[in-house]
């Protein structure tokens, strides 16, 4: 450990980049794993690192050889086995940031805002002391820390309860810390740290979360995790998640739902968001139309090359709806006057701005029927190799589009998010080691 930290806090390693001893960039950390233990130290055992492929691996803290400068320096050989917490073990950032403890001097309680580990030997860290905040922290919605109290470091034993203190469960913890300490990351590298809670941890952390970046991520887990959580939110937030949803995916997820429970989540809804969402609930889930999001980019032919770049430029614009723009005839809110054809991003880029979309349209594709299969999709999105394509209805009106992630999402198995990989990167044969 020559020249690294020998004190580090635990939130601040949250993103920090992990090298080999080449320099190469092997992930990001996003947790600390400990061990509580009724007698004795709370050990540093390794890291839990996200490497290339939104894979998370166990990295032993014997295979750290640096904590310096916002970096992790290991020995390079890396197990990419998938990391799955054990019974004996805490995720120290997932698990006790925000917790409420009663400080042992009798002065009140605190809430931890960050963890302090030491190494007390070469590449032998412990859990020593604990960054708080006199008093408790507001819980909201919001995911803002109103921050309130004073701010003070003791040592593990200085809370009621020391190791075993930490160990309990906390009836009432909030998530304000946690997703400060995961602020940088998108939706979908989110919602796998979600994925990977306690089920009452996520129902905190969805607590926590304002409802756009909540419906950002509820988009990107898996059913049986939306489901869980949409369910634990009062009626009124629920609803308002939904609102913040893309009309397909609210969908979905409102046909996993008891049909009792998604009318009264729809009728709770602003109706013109509700509105789309009824009508992709008519469809079969395995159809053009059960695919569709009703959101494609509109516009009427004498719309300029000009003004079509400005709506792909929308940062809310998903890169599969981005690919293209559909023409019709107005109006232009799905379902909308004739569709006339497709203006494909690659095209625009190619004509001045001021060309009238009229006059480039593809014309060559036929759109979907809203009742056709999945393999039909499928086939017609690898046969001109498109990333999305138009669905109308038999009077000719644009229903909306079908995108290939979209298609993924129906083909591949309900848990390929959790399915292991047949390739390993790195050294084979290291075993995972935990002291």
């Amino acid at each position: 450990m020559t020249g690294s930290t020998t004190r580090v806090f635990a939130a601040r390693l949250a993103g920090t980049s992990v090298f080999d001893p080449q320099g190469d960039q092997v992930g990001r950390v996003r947790d600390v794993v400990g061990t509580l233990r009724p007698r004795g130290p709370v050990r540093v055992i390794g890291l839990v690192v996200e490497v290339p492929g939104r894979r998370r691996v166990f990295v032993p803290m014997t295979r750290v050889t640096s904590i310096d400068a916002g970096q992790v320096i290991t020995t390079g050989l890396v197990n990419m086995r998938r990391f799955e917490q054990r019974g004996t073990e805490t995720l120290l950032l997932a698990e006790l940031l925000d917790r409420t403890v009663e400080l042992a001097d009798g002065s009140g309680e605190a809430t931890i805002e960050d963890l302090g580990l030491d190494a007390v030997r070469a590449r032998d860290w412990h859990l020593t002391r604990l960054f708080v905040r006199r008093g408790t922290t507001p819980r909201g919605l919001s995911g803002r820390l109103r921050r309130r109290g004073e701010t003070m470091t003791v040592p593990v034993d200085g809370v009621v309860g020391g190791v075993l203190g930490l160990a309990s469960p906390d009836l009432d913890q909030g998530a304000t810390n946690l997703l400060a300490a995961f602020e940088e990351l998108k939706p979908t590298d989110l919602a796998e740290v979600i994925h990977e809670l306690t089920p009452k941890r996520r129902r905190e952390v969805a607590a926590a979360l304002d409802d756009e970046r909540l419906a950002d991520v509820l988009e990107e887990l898996p059913e049986d995790d939306q489901v869980e959580i949409l369910s634990g939110l009062e009626g009124d937030r629920a609803a308002h998640v939904l609102e913040e949803m893309q009309p397909d995916d609210a969908a979905d997820l409102l046909s996993e739902l008891p049909a009792e429970q998604a009318e009264r989540l729809m009728a709770l809804m602003d109706p013109e968001d509700a509105e789309p969402v009824r009508r992709l609930l008519a469809y079969d889930d395995y159809t053009a139309g059960g695919l569709m999001t009703t959101d494609p980019v509109v516009l009427a032919p004498d719309d300029t090359v000009a003004q079509a770049l400005a709506h792909v430029r929308r940062i809310e614009l998903n890169v599969p709806l981005a690919t293209a723009v559909y023409v019709c005839r107005p109006p232009l809110e799905t379902p909308t006057g004739r569709f006339l054809g497709t203006a494909h991003l690659q095209r625009l880029l190619r004509e001045p701005p001021q060309t009238p979309l009229g006059q480039l349209m593809d014309n060559d594709i036929d759109p979907l029927a809203p009742e056709e299969s999945l393999q039909a999709v499928t086939r017609q999105l690898a046969a001109y190799n498109l990333v999305s394509l138009p669905v109308v209805d038999e009077d000719g009106h644009l229903l909306g589009a079908v995108t290939a992630d979209d298609v993924l999402d129906h083909l591949l198995p309900e848990d390929w998010r959790d399915a292991e990989e047949e390739v390993f990167e790195g050294p084979t044969g290291q075993e995972r080691t935990r002291g």
